[in-house]
């Protein structure tokens, strides 16, 4: 069933099946919401930021309407502008991503140094978009993590899709810059300058 037969179904009454859209949604949602915060002391909410997502969908269903946008982008909008109400009533600070408590774990048939070095990458590309401003940390989550298109992040950003363009190509400029003293190489700058 798609989400817009759901949706038609829920406001005929079955509100039960409102927790098969919740189930669709609710991992990335919650990853959103979670990237959202990792730049504040906030993370340990994005849960009940979900839920109170999906809380205030449930009861603006009504009003939804497919013209205007999907419902999985009418869903980011409203998770969005929910983590923004919130970090404007907090302003909490920033962590760093140690203090965030979140650490990736690497396969077990990896060997123990490839597992060092590819948590080292993955906690520097984290620690490098959790440093760019608000709206290119978005764009770019819901881009290359969501996998949206343009048009779909400049609904949720309330952006023109061109600015959203911009955004991420500043965006991934940023991180590029961020990353680039990591990768690199003064053996391979030495034999360059004595060539």
């Amino acid at each position: 069933m798609t989400d817009s037969q759901l949706i038609q179904l829920i406001k005929q009454g079955n509100t039960e099946l409102y927790s098969e859209l919740m189930r669709r949604y609710q991992r990335k949602i919650l990853a959103f919401v979670y990237h959202m915060l990792k730049n504040s002391h906030m993370e340990l909410i994005a849960e009940d930021l979900c839920s109170e997502t999906f809380y205030k969908a449930f009861r603006s269903l009504h009003s939804f309407r497919e013209v205007d946008a999907s419902f999985s982008t009418w869903l980011y909008t409203i998770a969005r502008n929910t983590v923004l109400s919130e970090l404007r009533k907090n302003r909490a600070g920033n962590v760093s991503l140690e203090e965030s408590g979140y650490t990736p774990v690497a396969p077990a048939e990896v060997a123990p140094e490839q597992a060092a070095l590819r948590k080292e990458r993955m906690n520097l590309v984290r620690e490098a978009i959790n440093n760019l401003p608000e709206k290119q940390r978005s764009a770019l989550i819901l881009r290359e993590y969501d996998q949206m298109d343009y048009q779909e992040i400049a609904i949720i950003l309330d952006q023109s899709v061109s600015s959203v363009k911009s955004l991420l190509f500043r965006a991934r400029s940023s991180v590029k810059l961020q990353l680039e003293s990591y990768f690199y190489e003064p053996e391979v700058e030495e034999q360059a300058e004595r060539v």
